[in-house]
């Protein structure tokens, strides 16, 4: 093994010198480009990266057909020209085959680009043929769309079969069998992507009988639906219009027999990687997966987004296993490795520059090769633009493909590379933290994982750091331990002596007025009711000691959020600006006191409003008592202990919500249950007022605008 280290490290030193010289030339040209290249963190924040493709070429511009020279209009026939084409497919030979839909034909290229045959299937013409595949064996089959069927080919372009709508009695009487794409698995199996069918694929076996629908999408499911089927009678739901889920766009398969289907209306789940049993391998995978549970794909530019969600209408993925969709409305190419990873994205300007070499006016297909170039098929500008990887890409997809084999330290100095190059690179802070991890070098992988925002990772190098502490220093810590543990007992040995001396001596003089209030909040802890009918009857509370608490706790609060671990609280990562943390608590404790307030005056509530600003101020005491600690133990806890601290956090939820239920019920004298009808009472008048507070803002902001164009127009006149 060692001999074997030795001799990589030579190659790979040559390959990172060999980049470091060719680099200024390289960034050279990447300047020239009519594209920029970013990535996006599990955050949302833009990183600009060199370019991962740069633009090889243009193929279908100026193919020739040989044999056409001797035609009266050779200078035309001569020249293939494309008419809205609709998909693209590339064999194990790099050839390419374009469904030519407005010509009703399949049009057959070699690896270069160079016209070698078009299929039209004379024997039953297709008609807007809108989708195609070629399995190993050479076989053609086509999405014959006009024709509503699939057609099979030998690999001369001869019919073998034709595929009608499948009669099954599992096909609903009203499905609309419109093929506009398709794909062949290892057994023949054919998956058929239909225009607009929300079921999922229809798979049919190799004799075009009906199989089942496969990998269909989830139907969202809001809180509003929640609602309506709570309160909906069965009659009100019929007249409803039926929610669908989205339907599929399109369809790939890899070498390994995963399929992958892209769909346009949803924005989760918008890429999907189905197992044989149409389970979705994505789910929970990537490192962001702890931030983002429901991972949305098909990126965009900030200053692009305009309310318009990506909608992504093809999918390739190439022998490593990296998947790159394209955009129809954004027109922006996004490449993601094999776990659902972002990688890369780049679009440009198709208004600007639509004559450029790289930019698709409308990507209709995109496909890749066995060298790992793009091919993307333009229906507007009818040519395909190939992009190939740059040194920069091919940098990251060697290293990315070592990660993900688990060949961390080989990829180590390849990962290095690309981090000298691009410090703000994630992928690359990945790389490097798995390969210290592996290593044992935990203090290192801890830090890099939480610069690349990794909760799983930095979780486990926490642990393993945590583990060599507890291991160094357990002798001290039994020390600490039993001396405490002795300096307890003395002190109990000691205070009931002193107690005894101090039976017969004179009364304590009285407390302060102010601290005998703080000290009431202890009592209401332990006595909520009494406590909050003594704050109402008996002048317990007064409103220097409520500010003081609720103070505390609006401070207790800002710091649970700013001061919790990166493991359970992410968003510490990037910073917490605790300004709107603490007026929206604020806001939100005010506007619940005049809520209360006035819910309960006109429901026999006996409390005054000083009353409830007290109440409310001491019922936040959890959020002190259990808030601090549990944030000081999120910095010494994993996620393997993430039961632990969810079940506290839970805890000062819970009790909170009770101290303000009995604080109802002490302060205006209700029973239980009447108090829990206010406190619900209380929450949709908070809503209200929340509500009116936006629309009044919005109409003085469109006040202020009107006069200010007034006043424009009268400077300018």
């Amino acid at each position: 093994m060692k001999n074997r280290r030795l001799r990589i490290r030579p190659v790979i030193m040559v390959l990172i010198t060999a980049i470091y010289i060719a680099w200024p030339g390289l960034q050279a040209a990447a300047s020239q480009l009519p594209y920029e290249t970013y990535y996006k963190d599990g955050f949302g924040q833009l990183v600009k990266t060199q370019a991962a493709y740069i633009p090889a070429g243009i193929i279908g511009s100026n193919v020739r057909i040989p044999g056409a020279s001797g035609a009266a209009d050779a200078g035309e026939a001569a020249k293939l020209q494309f008419n809205q084409p609709k998909d693209i497919f590339v064999d194990e030979k790099d050839h390419i085959y374009i469904a030519d839909t407005g010509n009703n034909r399949i049009v057959h290229l070699d690896a270069q680009g160079q016209y070698i045959r078009e299929i039209k299937v004379e024997e039953s013409p297709l008609k807007k043929p809108s989708g195609l595949y070629v399995d190993k064996a050479g076989e053609i089959y086509v999405a014959d769309t006009g024709n509503n069927r699939v057609v099979r080919l030998d690999p001369e372009g001869k019919l073998l079969k034709a595929f009608g709508r499948p009669e099954s009695s599992y096909l609903p009487a009203g499905f609309k069998y419109d093929p506009v794409n398709l794909i062949v698995d290892k057994r023949g199996f054919i998956y058929v992507t239909t225009l607009g069918a929300y079921q999922g694929l229809v798979q049919l076996d190799p004799e075009g009988e009906f199989i089942s629908f496969f990998g269909p999408n989830r139907v969202a499911f809001s809180l509003f639906d929640a609602f309506k089927r709570f309160v909906y009678t069965r009659e009100m739901y019929q007249r409803e219009l039926k929610k669908l889920p989205g339907a599929i766009a399109n369809a790939t398969i890899d070498k390994n027999g995963f399929i992958y289907t892209v769909t346009k209306e949803i924005q989760t789940d918008q890429v999907k990687k189905l197992n044989i049993a149409g389970l979705d391998q994505l789910k929970g995978k990537g490192e962001f997966a702890a931030l983002q549970p429901e991972k949305s794909y098909g990126e965009f530019f900030h200053f692009t987004q305009q309310g318009i969600s990506p909608q992504l209408n093809d999918i390739t993925v190439d022998s490593a296993g990296n998947i790159t969709v394209i955009d129809s409305v954004w027109n922006i190419v996004s490449q993601y490795d094999l776990n659902g990873n972002l990688l890369f994205f780049w679009g440009g300007d198709v208004i600007t520059a639509t004559s450029k070499t790289g930019i698709v006016k409308t990507p209709a297909a995109i496909a890749s090769n066995s060298k790992g170039e793009l091919l993307i098929l333009d229906s507007v500008n009818n040519f395909i633009q190939v992009l190939r990887l740059s040194e920069f890409g091919s940098l990251v997809h060697e290293a990315n493909q070592l990660t993900q084999e688990g060949r961390y330290e080989q990829s180590e100095p390849l990962w290095s590379e690309v981090h000298r190059l691009n410090a703000h690179y994630t992928p690359a802070l990945i790389g490097l933290a798995k390969a210290a991890y592996k290593k044992e070098n935990y203090e290192r992988a801890e830090q890099l994982f939480y610069e690349a925002g990794v909760v799983n990772g930095y979780s486990e190098s926490f642990w393993q750091n945590r583990l060599k502490w507890f291991q160094s220093n357990f002798g001290t810590l039994m020390n600490i331990a039993l001396a405490l543990g002795i300096v307890y007992l003395l002190r109990n040995t000691f205070s009931a002596k002193l107690r005894l001396k101090r039976k017969g001596a004179a009364k304590p003089r009285p407390r302060h007025p102010l601290l005998e209030q703080l000290n009431h909040v202890f009592y209401v802890m332990r006595h909520p009711v009494d406590g909050f009918y003594a704050i109402r009857y008996e002048n317990k509370a007064g409103i220097l000691s409520s500010l003081i608490l609720f103070a505390l706790a609006a401070a207790s609060y800002g710091y649970m959020q700013a001061g919790t671990s990166f493991i359970f609280h992410p968003a510490v990562h990037v910073g917490v600006d605790l300004l709107p943390v603490t007026v929206q608590f604020v806001g939100i404790w005010l506007g619940f006191v005049v809520a209360n307030y006035l819910i309960s005056s006109l429901l026999r509530g006996e409390g005054r409003f000083r009353d409830v600003l007290y109440g409310s101020s001491y019922a936040l005491f959890p959020i002190i008592l259990i808030g601090i600690p549990v944030t000081l133990l999120s910095n010494v806890l994993t996620l393997n202990e993430l039961s632990i601290y969810n079940f506290l956090k839970l805890l000062i939820v819970l009790w909170a919500a009770l101290l303000l239920i009995w604080m109802v019920q002490g302060i205006h004298n209700y029973t239980f249950i009447e108090a829990i009808f206010i406190i619900l009472l209380t929450l949709l008048a908070l809503a209200i007022i929340v509500v009116l507070i936006f629309i009044l803002i919005s109409l003085s902001i469109e006040l202020v605008n009107f006069i200010n164009s007034l006043y424009q127009e009268v400077v300018i006149r």
